[in-house]
């Protein structure tokens, strides 16, 4: 299983829960199952990482290593592109309602692809009464029937630990 992750998991672990700095472990985790093929971000999804922030996710994303194999290398079929966007939204969405969408199109669409073999993973909830622009990512993929789970089934999927063996830091 190929897990597509949206930005929203890297922004969300940095700031919540597994601070770059307090949980390296979680951060080296990611790595070694992007550069296994087991965790990817298209592109467009990995640049929204690092707009219109300065912490440590930014400093982590524009490392060359992370970028080599977190990114999906695979160009955008842009057919399925319009599929999801038009199938997933509205088929008749206007130019402010594509912006509100953002750059999530691109990672259902990389999903849609092979739909058998992927996940999408995000920290949306689904809010299933949401029309158009508002959809939140795990109805669409349910309307599309693309696999969706949270972050904590991704850390469980691939067994994330920290392996803390209770040592104190004397100050």
């Amino acid at each position: 299983m190929l897990y597509l992750i949206d930005a929203n998991v890297l922004i969300d672990a940095n700031r919540d829960y597994y601070p770059i700095d307090r949980v390296p472990e979680f951060w080296d985790w990611l790595l070694h199952h992007a550069a296994a093929g087991n965790i990817k971000m298209p592109q467009e999804n990995f640049d929204e990482c690092m707009e219109g922030r300065k912490d440590p996710l930014v400093e982590w994303c524009k490392q060359d290593e992370v970028q080599e194999v977190l990114i999906l290398d695979e160009p955008t079929n842009i057919e399925i592109l319009q599929y999801v966007t038009a199938a997933g939204y509205g088929p008749d969405l206007t130019d402010d309602e594509l912006v509100e969408i953002g750059q999530d199109p691109f990672l259902l669409a990389a999903a849609y692809s092979n739909r058998k073999n992927r996940t999408v993973v995000t920290t949306e909830t689904s809010k299933p009464k949401r029309k158009r622009q508002n959809r939140k990512i795990p109805d669409v993929c349910n309307t599309l029937g693309i696999n969706c789970c949270n972050t904590f089934a991704l850390v469980r999927a691939l067994n994330f630990t920290t392996s803390w063996k209770g040592r104190l830091t004397r100050r």
